[in-house]
């Protein structure tokens, strides 16, 4: 193993080791997820979002959730 290997090894090692030490701690393990979080100014997020795009998918969710509220109401009905 070259000298780049052991260290690759040893560094995926540590973080394995990090990451089996911070699961018996909630607050380490919620500071570590919100740590790998890359924050996003409001012109990247607006840059980013496709409006129509997202408008489409929630009109689609809303025929979704519409026709499966009916469906658990005619089941309601029929038992």
């Amino acid at each position: 193993m070259s000298e780049k290997d052991a260290s690759a090894a040893d560094s995926s090692a540590d973080r394995v080791d990090e990451y089996l030490q911070t699961l018996g701690n909630e607050d380490a393990r919620e500071q570590r997820y919100y740590s790998q979080e890359q924050p996003f100014s409001s012109e990247e997020m607006t840059r980013l979002i496709n409006e129509e795009r997202l408008d489409e998918l929630l009109a689609q969710s809303d025929d979704f959730l519409s026709s499966l509220n009916d469906e658990i109401n005619d089941f309601d009905d029929e038992y």
